[in-house]
């Protein structure tokens, strides 16, 4: 038959993968709201389990915030990727500023972020547009938060010794 196509196992592959992938960065970008808690519970009980092994450690591309939960005072782990700046560090807000991590850190005012290896207290967090701190963030990084459609990041300062 002319003209017609014959499907074929990686075409009917590109699909099977290609629209879920397509649906993802759809509803993160669009922040709808299913799409966003199904990332986050995805992140929360299989990413970040298997994140936590390495994250910290020097060279790794997660860090660690140690916070303490705002009304349980039960202490968490989360990784993040954190990205240093002259007096402390920035992180983009995937899910928005309403993850339960975050909750804890802006009403503790502080917290422990293990990054390379270093371990540093921060605190004064503030969520602030990723437009204000554009400039931290490598070329590539700011492409990636532009095609996820992050808009906040928060960012954390140093504790003095």
């Amino acid at each position: 038959m002319v003209g017609r196509r014959v499907a074929t196992a990686g075409g009917v592959l590109g699909l099977a993968v290609g629209v879920p992938v397509a649906v993802l960065l759809l509803g993160l970008r669009r922040k709808y709201p299913p799409v966003v808690d199904a990332a986050r519970r995805f992140a929360r009980d299989v990413g970040n389990p298997r994140m936590l092994r390495s994250a910290g450690g020097s060279g790794a591309n997660a860090s660690i915030l140690r916070h303490v939960g705002r009304t349980s005072g039960k202490p968490y782990e989360t990784p993040v990727t954190a990205v240093p700046t002259p007096d402390g560090f920035v992180i983009a807000l995937p899910y928005g500023a309403t993850t339960d991590w975050l909750k804890n850190l802006l009403a503790a005012g502080s917290a422990t972020l293990v990054h390379d290896g270093q371990t540093q207290v921060v605190d004064r967090p503030e969520v602030v547009p990723v437009a204000q701190a554009a400039q931290d963030f490598s070329a590539g990084e700011r492409r990636v938060l532009r095609v996820l459609g992050v808009g906040e990041c928060v960012r954390l300062h140093r504790c003095e010794p």
